[in-house]
């Protein structure tokens, strides 16, 4: 006979009534009662009349069994639950929660470890955790969920009674906490009850999504106990509107079936007995199957996802333990995400499927607070100004020019404001992590120490520690000078200097008399011609045009080489010079060296742990003149900075420092946000966007440009150079030169050949007047012969004795 004692849920009560019942109706087994409040103090009556308690409580400590051995939990235990809300949260890409549960022993047992164990393997955080009493009073409940309504998170967990979750829903209504954006998740405590909850409770959870105990609604057995479940309950409430069985009542008729089963088989037996006998129970019950493990029914690893909306709720789906989410309860499909389950009506959007964003966006009257650090060891990054007559700061340079880039790639507008901060690195970062305010932008180094506290973004400057040391000016190569050409540019250079003297001095010599004379002469001559031409004869004094034209080519083609010379000269005897003054931290060491690093930066307890410098070793500065100011001086041997600010400050005293020994991997710029940040994936996004579309290396290359004192070329640069680099110009002074001597040739036959034809013909003319002549001479001798033989005296040996007149 099954005896019925109402303890209205108050454990004083509970115990009074289990006394009452055992010593008055002399009952055998107790059931009930639901929380686990009421099951410890009726357990303990229990245990003094050895009589056994089967709880419906669906959780109890560890140690309950030992404790209290009549005690039997004969509803499964809902913990796993909390796997499929993380599952939940982690279907829409939610990473903060806002976690409402009801003060009490029942609801601790639910909600802790498994919830903290749950959502730290999908990576979600809490951002809230608040502990209602029972019993807590309206004004404190708006307090609470005003508070709530304040900060950015929007996702909420519900884990409490029906009776508080309807004034916690109620007052969530009022205050607008239903609306867009919002997003509720009950657990079974709940939403197993949501069948028989009234118009008002349900009106004001629309789009709360909830997760239940499951069970199969087939079978006879179930119908026929459906059938009579539908009967009794209508006649007894015939008010209410819904009279299908739930879990509660399915749990309650196993355990009544379990009681009578074992007191069948155990007639006249003491308590002891009876548990025994329970507990060796095993049957398909309607709520599951019935076997008890330490006094405990096995956890329940499926539940039913529901959607409240309307006048009712509607079924989704189910979700059942390490298989994910499926649109039925056996031999379904399963997925890993919820959203295979199909549209949600989410609080004020009706039945758009996206889902919420699940936090709030700042607005203009209440922004993202965001700490820039003032005192950076360069402007070059952060540079924060005060304007008096305005009262205002105004915030520029490299590290905030890409947080407002990056804000712009956002899918939403974010509003914010910068506020200066004085404080050290390490104070910054706590300051995010205490959430006094949201973020922090600058030169902000990534290193894992900080990342216990906060979170970064992807770095937006390159990574690593270096040192920065003097440069040992000096060269020991006395041949350096014969480098910039190789052998064979050097011999060909003299080559064409010696054919272009030859081409100058074969068209010149016969206009200029020293250019004229003995063998070896002439050859001192042909090579001063080589060189000289091309530095001391002027182009008026060349008599030629084809030795002009020849020296011309060769003057322009000389003008490049000589010019390729200098420049690559100087590149050498550059970069020879450029050598550190110290090569590694080893030398450091050894010579017991002091070196300087950055006063706010993380650099110090680098150096006196991993690197292992002595802390007297070691001086702070707090500006890159201040270092440049201290190397100079031998005040220290060695600055170390990070790479970024290496990089400028190699890049202003490019002729005094440089980078030296290996680049240590640590550090890069980061921006910083609390742990599990709503804002932070977006923010990472958009960055690697402002990274892949070139707007970054924009903003780098700006960045050095700013510095930036000279450009040093690399070895690959200053290697030396072939005829290759000159062909084409050898190859246009070398044909330019051949083809003014193969014309000055040319002509110097014409005219030879046109003097030796007029040489000849000159010769037979003087010939026939000499011929004449002596035709002439040979007459005229004969007449005189003739002359004188007629007239003896007239002889010419007679004509000087004739006497004067």
């Amino acid at each position: 006979m099954l005896r019925l004692k109402c303890s209205k849920r108050k454990p004083l009560q509970s115990a009074l009534a289990a006394r009452h019942l055992i010593n008055k109706n002399k009952v055998e087994v107790i059931l009930g009662p639901r929380s686990w409040e009421e099951t410890s103090t009726v357990a303990e009556v229990s245990e003094r009349y050895d009589v056994p308690i089967l709880s419906f409580a669906n959780s109890s400590p560890p140690w309950a069994a030992e404790r209290w051995p009549f005690l039997v939990q004969a509803a499964a235990g809902t913990h796993v639950q909390m796997k499929a809300v993380a599952n939940i949260i982690q279907s829409w890409g939610w990473r903060w929660v806002n976690v409402i549960y009801e003060d009490s022993d029942s609801a601790a047992n639910g909600i802790s470890p498994y919830l903290y164990g749950a959502f730290q393997a999908v990576d979600v955080e809490i951002s809230n955790l608040l502990p209602l009493s029972s019993f807590a009073d309206s004004s404190l409940l708006h307090k609470e969920l005003e508070n709530l309504k304040q900060e950015q998170c929007r996702v909420f967990i519900v884990h409490t009674s029906l009776e508080l979750a309807t004034r916690i829903f109620g007052m969530a209504k009022e205050k607008r906490m239903m609306e867009k954006e919002y997003v509720w998740i009950t657990t079974d405590s709940i939403t197993s009850s949501v069948h028989s909850m009234n118009f008002s409770l349900i009106s004001s959870m629309q789009g709360v999504v909830g997760v239940r105990n499951s069970f199969l609604e087939t079978g006879p057995d179930f119908n026929i106990f459906s059938t009579r479940f539908y009967g009794i309950f209508g006649l007894k409430y015939p008010e209410e509107k819904h009279h299908e069985p739930g879990i509660f009542a399915l749990q309650a008729y196993d355990a009544v079936w379990t009681a009578g089963l074992a007191m069948n088989e155990g007639t006249n037996s003491n308590g002891r007995q009876l548990l025994e006998t329970i507990l060796k129970t095993d049957f398909d019950g309607l709520s599951g199957n019935i076997q008890f493990t330490r006094q405990k029914l096995e956890p329940t690893t499926q539940f039913q996802i529901i959607n409240i909306i309307g006048k009712h709720y509607r079924e989704l789906g189910f979700w059942t333990e390490n298989l994910g989410f499926s649109h039925t309860i056996d031999h379904g499909v399963y997925d890993l995400s919820m959203e295979s389950l199909g549209d949600v009506n989410w609080p004020g959007l009706g039945g758009r499927s996206s889902a919420p964003r699940g936090w709030d966006l700042p607005t203009i009257e209440n922004p993202l607070r965001i700490r820039v650090p003032n005192g950076s060891i360069t402007n070059k990054f952060v540079k924060v100004d005060y304007d008096s007559s305005t009262n205002k700061y105004t915030f520029s340079e490299f590290s905030v020019d890409v947080f407002n880039e990056t804000t712009q790639h956002l899918k939403y507008s974010l509003e914010y404001e910068f506020i200066p901060f004085g404080g050290t690195y390490t104070d910054l970062v706590k300051k995010v992590q205490s959430k006094e305010f949201d973020a922090a932008v600058g030169d902000i180094a990534i290193i894992s120490k900080r990342c216990e506290y906060v979170e970064f973004t992807h770095s937006h400057t390159e990574t690593g520690l270096v040192m920065v040391v003097p440069i040992l000016r000096h060269s020991s190569r006395a041949w350096l000078f014969v480098k910039p050409f190789t052998k064979a540019m050097w011999f060909l250079t003299f080559f064409i200097n010696v054919f272009n003297g030859f081409v100058v001095w074969s068209i010149e010599r016969n206009y200029c008399s020293e250019l004229r004379g003995p063998v070896l002469n002439q050859i001192g001559t042909l090579l001063w011609l080589a060189f000289a031409t091309l530095f001391s004869l002027r182009g008026e004094k060349l008599h030629s045009n084809l030795s002009r034209m020849a020296t011309l080519v060769w003057l322009f083609v000389a003008l490049i080489i000589t010019q390729s010379y200098t420049a690559s000269l100087s590149s050498m005897l550059t970069m020879q010079n450029l050598k550190p003054k110290i090569a590694n931290i080893e030398t450091l060491k050894s010579n017991n060296a002091v070196i300087g690093c950055s006063q706010r930066s993380f650099v110090r307890e680098y150096l006196e742990g991993p690197l292992g410098f002595k802390s007297s070793n070691i001086r702070n500065f707090t500006s890159t003149d201040e270092y440049a100011q201290a190397l100079r001086s031998g005040a220290i041997a060695a600055a170390f900075l990070e790479a970024p600010v290496a990089k400028l400050f190699v890049a202003k005293y490019c002729k005094s420092f440089i980078i030296a020994g290996p680049t240590y991997q640590v550090g890069g710029y980061g921006f910083v946000f609390p742990k599990g940040s709503l804002i932070l994936p977006d923010i990472d996004e958009a960055l690697l966007n402002v990274r892949e579309n070139g707007v970054l290396k924009d903003l780098e290359q700006g960045l050095i440009a700013s510095e930036q004192c000279e450009d040093i070329p690399s070895d690959n640069e200053t290697a030396s150079l072939s005829p290759q680099s000159f062909f084409v110009l050898f190859i246009i002074t070398g044909v330019t030169s051949s083809t003014s001597l193969l014309i000055y040739y040319f002509r110097a036959k014409d005219r030879y050949e046109n003097s030796m034809a007029q040489y000849k013909g000159i010769w037979i003319a003087i010939m026939m007047v000499l011929n004449k002549l002596g035709h002439h001479r040979n007459r005229l001798s004969r007449k005189v012969s003739d002359v004188a033989d007629e007239n003896p005296g007239n002889s010419p040996n007679n004509l000087h004795s004739r006497p004067q007149a």
